[in-house]
Order: structure tokens, then sequence, then C-alpha cells
């Protein structure tokens, strides 16, 4: 099912855009990435956005998680955890301070994860936070966790964006005027076009050779590919236009990579609404799509196929992708079974990101053929956030979730999918729970299974983390573990 292509694009890949040979001021790099943050404090939204400003460059958390994946030091340079799991003590770094010049202690460390566990708290992974008892501060350099019950991922969770730590002076303006003790301070937000950070005097860490970043907002895949071949653009961090890369790839100004990501891309369905609330209808939509067609069409095949809300990257992958075979005949069958079978009417609305705006006309011509009348309706991501994430106004949407390992929102009570489910949350405890590796990914094991038998999603792909930069410049990360651009990891040769 061919995806129509603009006669601009095609121009743009034939024959490319050439700007004069300037030279390059290795202090400074402009970075394009599709979406703009809604704000920039990533413990007050879930915009993916957010942490690709700010991870690792304004603020920082007591651990981070690096390019392999792999939990390092951040502003604990160590921890230690009592032999029953319940206690983490960790030893801070000296010498830190805040943009503000605002010295960080175990205070700071106390106040950011009671403010992330409290009742009013808009934290978008309260999970990694609500297993805490208490937390004690013996001295300035030093903070004990103590948790109420088991939790295999705590510290995993805490290497997050969202595992941030902030300073009680400033925290109430972080979304617009963000201070953290991140090698980079904001300088600039021109909303709608670019932000700028710039190197912040004294961080802990020492000079970065970055003294200067701007982030420019690029949604059309076109508009990408015109950037990046004229050198508007430094490095492009998530490549919309897929078809254009063999192009790309012969430029030999560029390099191009094409990593790993842990964003499963779905057709998510509201499970509470009529008729998505009957398990026949979401099975004759799973097997109403041609899964392999939707990544041809929307990403030029570069997804990696998944059946369920798991990455193939994590252990504990079980391949369900032979759960639902594409088989219009078995979707119109299971559709009249459920009293369906003159069809009906969905709306899907659609988040900007090429992946889901190229999906979604495929898609919505595929559930045609078995008589499901479908209307897109494409919504700005702040829309998107307000009216299907937050307040679940709609039938159907397509959209990647980036964040690693996490297959737990299935088990959140309030959670936009609308799934209820006891089973799966008594699931998601034991995994929790289990300090056994083998033990846990077994368990997992059994999550993907029963999401895919309740049809939950439709489950596409794992995105692709496609990185297009000047070939001089290094340091991009090829995959990501999670979304973060780390400035402090780039440098011209």
């Amino acid at each position: 099912m061919p995806y129509r292509r603009s006669v601009l694009l095609a121009a743009l890949v034939a024959g490319g855009i050439a700007s004069p040979a300037l030279a390059q001021d290795k202090s400074q790099v402009v970075l394009c990435q599709t979406l703009e943050p809604t704000v920039l404090d990533p413990t007050a939204g879930a915009a993916q956005a957010i942490r690709e400003v700010t991870y690792g460059n304004i603020f920082e958390g007591l651990v981070a998680i690096d390019r392999a994946g792999k939990i390092v030091p951040k502003l604990a340079e160590s921890w230690q955890i009592s032999a029953d799991n319940l206690v983490y003590t960790f030893k801070l770094k000296s010498g830190v301070t805040f943009h503000d010049g605002t010295p960080f202690t175990s205070a700071d460390v106390k106040y950011s994860l009671e403010r992330a566990v409290a009742p009013d708290s808009k934290n978008a992974q309260k999970w990694i936070f609500t297993p805490i008892a208490s937390i004690e501060t013996p001295d300035a350099a030093t903070v004990k966790v103590t948790l109420k019950q088991v939790a295999a991922n705590f510290l995993y969770g805490l290497g997050w964006g969202d595992a941030i730590i902030v300073s009680e002076k400033t925290a109430a303006a972080n979304a617009t005027t963000p201070v953290g003790t991140g090698p980079y301070k904001l300088d600039k937000w021109t909303r709608g076009d670019r932000l700028s950070l710039v190197a912040a005097e004294g961080w802990w860490g020492g000079k970065p050779a970055i003294a200067r970043a701007t982030f420019r907002f690029i949604n059309d895949p076109q508009a990408q590919l015109a950037a990046i071949q004229s050198g508007d653009c430094d490095a492009l961090t998530n490549f919309g236009a897929a078809e254009a890369l063999p192009t790309l790839k012969a430029d030999k100004r560029l390099t191009v990579t094409i990593g790993k990501t842990e964003g499963e891309t779905i057709i998510a369905m509201n499970n509470g609404k009529k008729p998505l609330d009957d398990l026949r209808v979401r099975r004759a939509i799973a097997h109403a799509v041609d899964r392999n067609q939707v990544n041809l069409g929307a990403i030029n095949g570069t997804g990696t196929p998944i059946g369920s809300h798991f990455s193939p990257a994590q252990p504990g992958y079980v391949d369900l992708t032979g759960r639902y075979p594409y088989d219009p005949a078995k979707a119109k069958a299971l559709l009249a079974e459920a009293g369906y079978g003159s069809g009906f009417d969905l709306t899907l609305k659609v988040p900007p990101p090429a992946y889901a705006r190229r999906s979604s006309e495929i898609v919505a011509a595929m559930l045609g053929e078995v008589g499901i009348r479908v209307s897109i309706e494409n919504v700005e991501f702040p829309q998107w956030l307000d009216r299907v994430f937050k307040n679940k106004d709609y039938d159907l949407t397509i959209i990647s979730h980036t964040e690693p390992l996490d297959i737990n929102i299935y088990a959140r009570p309030d959670y936009y999918f609308n799934y209820k489910s006891q089973a799966f949350v008594d699931l998601m405890k034991k995994v929790d729970a289990a300090v056994d590796d083998k033990t846990r990914l077994a368990l997992y094991g059994d999550a993907q299974k029963m999401l895919a038998e309740d049809s939950v999603n439709v489950f596409l792909f794992v995105l692709p983390k496609v990185t297009v930069s000047k070939a001089a410049l290094t340091g991009m990360w090829a995959d990501w573990p999670l979304p973060a651009t780390p400035l402090t990891d780039l440098a011209w040769q």
C-alpha cells in the first residue's frame, strides 16, 4: 500500500540542496528534533521532547542511564543496597551547585523525591517513587531511602528524567525557567521555533566542548530533509523521511545511523468505549492491520515488528508477532460475531510525528476494507496530550511509547487505554517484587502474553533511532535506551 510523497520531497532527494561552505564554529551545535517540549520540567509532563532537551543537560538525577542502557553514577557518587533490598544509601557528590549558585545537598534529594510522590504531583512516572516508605538525611552528603516493599526497578527508575533533583527554591518555575545542576542552562526559548542552551559556569563535571546548543523543532519530514541537506541542522535526532536515507547515506558530508529505541509504536484503542470494549472487535482490528505494510509505508521498513508492548532489545522479550496475522476475512467474521457486520465509525486522532501521520492513512484504509469507517483527525502534540492522554477523548490513536520497560503502564488505574485487568495489576506486583532476574524475566513474558491475548492495542513496531548528522560531529547516541541528547558527549573533529 504505497504512500504518496510530494514532488518537493522527490526533488530534494534527487538533487539535494547545496549551501556555501562556512567555517564550523566548534563551540556551537544546532540540533533538530521533531517535537517541541510543552514545558521544560520533566517532572511536570509526559512528553518525550522534554527529556530530549533537558536530560543530562539542564537537570540531573542521583543516577543516570548511559548510551548502553546501564545505570551510572550522577549526583550520587556511590550507593549501597541492604541485604533485604529495602534500604538504599546514597553518598552524594561534593561541590555541586544549582545554576543559581545554591549548593546541592541531601535536603534537595529528600525534597525532590517527596515532591514526586506527593498527592498533587504531576509526575508521569509515580511508580518509581510509590515504594518509598521514608527518606533520611543523616548529613548533607548522605541520603537513606527505605522502601515499603522490594522494588526491583527502583534504582533503574531513578535514572529516568522523571527522577531529576530540583531545588525547593526554584522548582515551581522550572516549567519555563528551569534551574538544575546540569552542564547547561536555558538561554532563550522562542516558542514554535527553537530553544538555546549555554554552558553553565562551574559545573561539577568540568567545561564541556560545546558551549552553546540550539534545538530547532521541525516536524515536517520534507523540511527536515531540506534542513539537513542545506546544513541548517548539524544533526537530526529522529529523521522522519526514511525513504530519503539512501541518498543521505551517499552524501559524504553526513553520517547516518539507524539504531534502536524503546519506542513501542502502537495503535492505541480506548478499551472503555463501545465498540472497542468488546474483545472480539479489538481482535478484529488486530487482524485487519497488515503490520508489515504499515512498517514499510510509514518508515520504509526500518521498524522492528512486535506483538506486545515490549522491546526486542530487552531481556525477557517474547516474540508474539504471529499472534494476529493479517487476515481481513477473520476480521470480518469477528465483527459479525460481535454484532457489527455492517461496520461502524471511529475517529483516529493523530499527533504530528511522521511515523504517526503516515501510518494513519494506511491503517484507515485497511480498516475500511473490513467495514470500519475511520475519520482521521490530525492534532498538535499539546492537544494530543490534553484530549487523548489526559482526558481519554478518543477512539484510536497512533503513538510511540519511548520509555524503557514501560509495560507497567497497563497496570495504572486511570491510564488512557482504559484497560482494566486486576490479573495484570497482580502480575506487575510480582514483577516489582522479583529480585531474581530469571523469575522477573519470566514474569515479563507472562505480561506480554496477557496483553496480546487481551488485544489491548495493536502492536506495530519498535521505532528506530534514525540519526543524521554532519560527519565531523561526534558523540550522538546511535541507540536510545531512553529519550536523551546529552550535549557533553558531543564534539567537533
